[in-house]
């Protein structure tokens, strides 16, 4: 993409983009992916996205509902190459038509992100409360560990009911024909566990060990017309036994036996001890990270434009929605358990001037020590965008997408909280430990910087 610049007033840089007739092709690749992805199409082999699109969605050019996210495509990648940093995503204005295997040509008019200083740059002063060990997450996993070994012994019999568990032997068929899959000489079955279908469990209620029933009951397996239909399944069940749920007890002997790789259960106990710890230490690492930086914004100094203001609060408003939507969640609902519209606009404002505040001032930071980046530096802002992410292949990606303007400026305020926290004057008050989960600055800064 040929990129050239020319500077306006007040900040603004111009940007005239060619976009050659392959990266037009790719934007519009990537962008019709995106849609077919979002819309629930189904692939097909041997069948291209917008052959799909027209069977699946009744759409017959694809290109044209696409366009205006294939031109977003290709704004990051002109930003990239002149290496500039918008206060806020610009749009594009197209100077001719757009079409596939066409040049395209287009227009930006970009608000360079603003620069700050700082009223000092001393280390901040801070007190925290001290790191306690929370031994939950340990007695959580112990629990879990026994619920999951649960074995199951003999009880006395009775007629069997609902919630019971018994061992039964069986012999199930479809048309004459048996079902592999459910034949058992002698399986534990709990009931009304949804591991067969009602009328299954109906039919065994009131058995006793030693009895044997011959039955039908219904289950889904066939399909009419695309849809799942029940069938007609007959079997023979024979009661064994009723049984009971033993719940083991976590000691030495059981640990010996079933998780031989610790010698007892203290072991095992300081295995999940030291992860857990990890986990905790790191989290209360970030709350202190977070405390760091939040006492730097009061040295902030300046006036951030009402464009950069309504342009991030309108970005966090949109990030906001699609959380919401894929928690299944409106838009009002989340207004009202929030105060109405009124409560969340001020909190909304609020959250939308700390964002800014707070990039501003570790983009000062950064600058006046002169910090420099490593690969290491851009790994760990990607893995703060994507804790279970591959950092590396994520970093590529943002690279080849044209957004490593924006991973660079993540990895730079990552490195400038990391300073500000190492050069803290921290001073450990005698009070109860910071939330395990309390949130990091960096993941956040990763996040709003992602975005833009």
């Amino acid at each position: 993409m040929k990129v050239t610049e020319k500077k306006l007033a007040d900040g603004v840089i111009k940007l005239d983009c060619e976009a050659t007739a392959i990266e037009v092709n790719n934007a519009l690749k990537e962008a019709a992916e995106a849609f077919a992805m979002q819309m629930g199409v189904r692939p097909a082999p041997g069948k291209s996205i917008e052959e799909l699109a027209k069977e699946q969605l009744g759409i017959a050019d694809l290109d044209k509902i696409v366009e205006p996210n294939a031109i977003e495509v290709l704004v990051p990648r002109a930003l990239d190459r002149r290496n500039l940093v918008p206060a806020f995503p610009p749009k594009a204005t197209p100077t001719v038509k757009f079409e596939r295997g066409k040049k395209f040509t287009f227009t930006l008019n970009v608000t360079v992100k603003p620069t700050y200083e700082l009223a000092s740059y001393e280390p901040v002063e801070i007190t925290v409360p001290p790191f306690t060990f929370d031994e939950t997450p340990i007695n959580q996993q112990l629990e879990e560990i026994a619920k999951n070994s649960v074995t199951y012994v003999v009880a006395d019999a009775k007629p069997l009911a609902a919630g019971d568990a018994c061992s039964i032997a069986m012999k199930c068929f479809d048309d004459g024909e048996e079902i592999k899959a459910l034949t058992c000489e002698d399986r534990t079955y709990l009931m009304g566990r949804g591991y067969m279908p009602e009328g299954f469990d109906e039919a065994l209620i009131g058995m006793e060990p030693g009895q044997t029933k011959e039955f039908t009951f219904e289950a889904p397996l066939g399909t009419e017309n695309g849809e799942v239909v029940n069938k007609p399944i007959s079997c023979t069940v024979t009661v064994k036994e009723i049984q009971q749920e033993v719940v083991p007890v976590i000691d030495d002997a059981w640990v010996k036996a079933n998780m031989p790789m610790f010698a007892s259960r203290e072991a095992l106990v300081a295995d999940m001890r030291r992860v857990f710890e990890a986990q905790q230490r790191e989290a209360y690492e970030g709350y202190v990270q977070q405390m760091a930086v939040g006492q730097l914004t009061r040295r902030f100094e300046g006036r951030i434009a009402d464009e950069v203001y309504e342009a991030t609060r309108d970005q966090l408003m949109q990030n906001l929605r699609m959380e919401l939507q894929q928690a299944g969640m409106t838009w009002e609902q989340f207004v009202a358990q929030n105060g109405g519209e009124q409560q969340f606009g001020m909190m909304l404002m609020m959250q939308t001037r700390e964002v800014l505040v707070q990039g501003f001032c570790l983009d000062a930071v950064y600058r006046h020590e002169r910090l420099t980046l490593t690969d290491k530096d851009l790994e760990d802002a990607c893995l703060g965008m994507n804790p279970q992410g591959n950092p590396k292949m994520m970093r590529q990606q943002l690279e080849d997408s044209g957004r490593g303007f924006a991973l660079r400026e993540t990895a730079e305020r990552l490195k400038a909280a990391r300073f500000v926290a190492s050069q803290a004057k921290i001073t450990v008050a005698d009070a109860p430990a910071a939330p395990a989960d309390a949130p990091a600055a960096p993941a956040d800064e990763a996040k709003a910087a992602d975005e833009n």
